[in-house]
């Protein structure tokens, strides 16, 4: 038995890992203790990373739908078929109608978007989408509405006090900007508590984040947006914001001053169901600092008025100073990105880059970011006219369960000419394609460190090479894409230059093309392996000559907005059919220890502990409905109903029913809850109360009425 280093991509957090493999079989994995970052620590998705390997039902080949079935197909056959309808498609009504949609696998793959969005850019087709769009989307867009600090906000590892908002780094290992990641995350937590950090916790359950936190406000789901405005009112209000970089660097002060006026702390308290004082103490302990950030997450970010509450919580991180100086060091200037001069000055608000975007043909979108909003893209599907889309390729996602708005999902992969699925699983979405096409697992090809490498509190990469060899006839993500290229004509422009059509790459020089400007060149990172690049020290230089850019803190839609939020007696308002004496339960997305999304079910040890997303309430709240733990329960939204398996949980507030989202399937009905679990995005109208910046969906603190189901 041999032993080889790599490090995990079942989720963003890549934790490195030693992997035993005897032949080209994997035996075990476990953490790496000598990693200088991570410190052994995996979790226990990683370690069941084998189990993926030996799966009897992974797609180890082309697979083309025939009937209701799907047959096998060489894969050589199988890609000149797409090639040639994707062209066919292209000559008939334009590239718009063929799109890409890349979900949380595909992030995995550090070449997989770099190739797809330039290929996108070599067909002239816009139709490009990801997950980042359904899934805190408000984050690529707030710095263009309220601009950016050149050099950064504070870091987890430098601050003195941390707020997270609607996010478990415990669980998830993927936080904020600033927030504790899930690098080694409980003894990062430890040494953080131990030098004096406080931790403040926004959440309606008392997650595990919360129970370390030194002031846990448990909110009411949907009332983020209420509860910065309340913070907002106290630290401006008793003058506990950072004066003298809000003179130097904010525009519009006295005009947010004005617009949170209408929140003070009892009025907070009573819309988010905590106390004034809590308030009180959580916007002295914040501003107290004097170093520290304030972060949302999944919850706030998939939650009514997602925009606006990722606006409000920069503002609290601006007027309070929370940036990087002149003269500070830089935990991470980032290895990957390229090099560049932080500098003490203001990136310009550029609102005008929200309006330039492709547009969309439903409810007035656009894209933004290079990406078109994933929440229209079923409509672009169903809606007939000139640009609908006819062909979609999906690769690493999982549409049917992940979209927001499932009846109205499963109705467009129907409509299509083309569906394509690249998954290592036959997932609910590929069950609808006309071919399923088997990809590499993360242990099968070569990978860099791309998702955490600005995020990592240190200036740390990795890189692995293949731990074994594909079994199968299975592509890696970049792989699809340079076939169609060479098939089509196409030439895919990296920023190291085109992909090469007269031969096929290998994953080394894809990764070389696609992070060219790296600031450490990813030959050296090849060869160091996991390593912290201290010598690389970037410190923060003062602000150019003539520098003048100020935050934009209170936009005329912003100031707008706060006042709709005063007006309404709860955010739930904002989607129709809403009835307070009805929908009085409030259902909110979490993340769970085992599984990302809807991957890692597929793996027995893991399905051992928990085959369903268990739909949990408060005790009392079951006692009140005569239910108890294990009994099935229906959770009716305005849009629509599924059926839960209840459990009993104390660490909630009364009122809320707390679950995993991407569980279940395409069939619209829950008779094997037990066994699969249920799409939550069921109950999501995907037009109704959505954000109109981002486009998102309400996919978190959903009104919802819950009853027991009896026999």
């Amino acid at each position: 038995m041999e032993t080889r280093r790599s490090f995990c991509r079942i989720c963003h957090a890549a934790c490195p890992i030693e992997v035993d493999v005897e032949g080209s079989t994997v035996v075990a994995v476990r953490g790496v203790k000598d990693d200088p970052l991570f410190e052994g620590y995996t979790c226990v998705k990683g370690r069941h990373l084998p189990e993926q390997h030996a799966d009897p039902h992974r797609v180890r080949g082309p697979l083309r739908r025939d009937g209701d079935g799907f047959v096998p197909v060489g894969l050589g056959q199988a890609l000149d078929d797409i090639a040639a309808t994707i062209g066919r498609i292209i000559a008939e009504h334009g590239p718009r109608a063929v799109a890409t949609y890349i979900g949380t696998g595909g992030f995995q793959s550090s070449t997989a978007v770099a190739t797809t969005r330039m290929w996108h850019r070599a067909v002239a087709s816009p139709s490009f989408h990801t997950s980042i769009t359904i899934d805190q989307p408000a984050k690529t867009t707030a710095p263009a509405r309220i601009g950016w600090w050149d050099a950064g906000f504070h870091s987890f590892r430098s601050s003195d006090v941390s707020m997270a908002l609607g996010y478990n780094s415990l669980v998830s290992s993927y936080a904020p900007q600033g927030g504790l990641q899930g690098t080694n995350p409980f003894v990062e937590l430890r040494r953080a508590k131990a030098r004096g950090m406080k931790l403040i916790v926004v959440d309606p359950r008392r997650t595990e984040l919360a129970s370390f936190a030194d002031l846990h406000l448990q909110v009411l789901p949907g009332e983020d947006a209420t509860l910065l405005a309340g913070l907002l009112h106290v630290v401006l209000r008793d003058g506990l914001h950072d004066v003298a970089f809000c003179e130097a660097h904010v525009d519009r002060l006295a005009e947010l001053e004005a617009a949170v006026v209408p929140f003070p702390p009892a009025y907070v308290a009573e819309r988010c169901g905590v106390t004034a004082d809590e308030v009180v103490v959580a916007a002295r302990l914040f501003a107290a600092g004097p170093r520290g950030i304030a972060g949302t997450g999944t919850g706030p970010g998939m939650s009514p008025r997602c925009s606006l509450t990722e606006h409000l919580v920069t503002a609290l991180n601006v007027v309070c100073g929370r940036v990087n100086r002149a003269g500070d060091r830089i935990n991470n200037p980032g290895i990957l990105g390229g090099g560049r001069p932080f500098r003490a000055q203001v990136v310009a608000p550029r609102p005008e880059a929200l309006t330039r975007g492709e547009p969309s043909r439903v409810r007035g979108l656009r894209g933004y970011r290079g990406q078109m909003p994933t929440n229209a893209l079923a409509d672009e599907i169903l809606e007939p006219g000139e640009g609908r889309v006819r062909a979609l390729v999906v690769i690493g996602g999982n549409p049917v369960v992940a979209w927001p708005d499932q009846r109205k999902t499963v109705d467009a992969m129907a409509a299509l000419e083309l569906l394509v699925v690249l998954d290592h699983r036959l997932t609910p979405t590929a069950e609808m394609a006309h071919f399923v096409l088997g990809s590499k697992l993360p242990l099968e090809r070569a990978d860099v460190t791309h998702i955490m490498d600005p995020w990592f509190e240190a200036p740390y990469a990795n890189y692995t090479d293949a731990v074994v060899e594909p079994d199968g006839e299975v592509l890696n993500e970049w792989e699809l894409i340079w076939e169609l290229s060479r098939r089509m004509g196409t030439t895919v422009e990296l920023p190291g230059g085109p992909l090469p059509i007269d031969r096929k790459p290998t994953d080394d020089e894809v990764i070389a093309l696609a992070y060219a400007t790296s600031r450490v060149p990813v030959g050296e990172i090849r060869r160091n392996g996991a390593r912290i690049y201290d010598e690389l020290e970037v410190v923060v230089e003062p602000a150019e000559p003539g520098a003048s850019a100020r935050f934009a803190l209170a936009p005329p839609d912003i100031v707008a907005e706060l006042a709709e939020v005063r007006a309404e007696a709860s955010s739930a308002v904002v989607l129709s059919g809403f009835d307070p004496e009805v929908h009085t339960f409030r259902l909110v997305s979490r993340r769970l220890k085992a599984v990302l999304n809807s991957l890692g079910t597929e793996m027995p040890s893991i399905r051992s502990k928990g085959s369903t997303n268990l739909a949990y309430l408060h005790p009392d709240d079951l006692a009140d409905l005569g239910a108890a733990d294990g009994d099935l329960v229906e959770i009716s939204s305005p849009r629509g109903t599924i059926v839960g398996v209840a459990a009993a949980a104390d660490d909630l507030r009364r009122g809320v029913v707390s679950m995993a989202h991407s569980w279940g399937d395409g069939r619209l009905h829950d008779e094997r809850v037990r066994e699969i679990g249920t799409p939550t995005n069921r109950l999501v109208d995907n037009a109704d109360g959505f954000d109109p910046i981002t486009g998102q969906a309400v996919q978190s603190a959903i009104p919802v009425l819950v009853r027991p189901v009896r026999p």
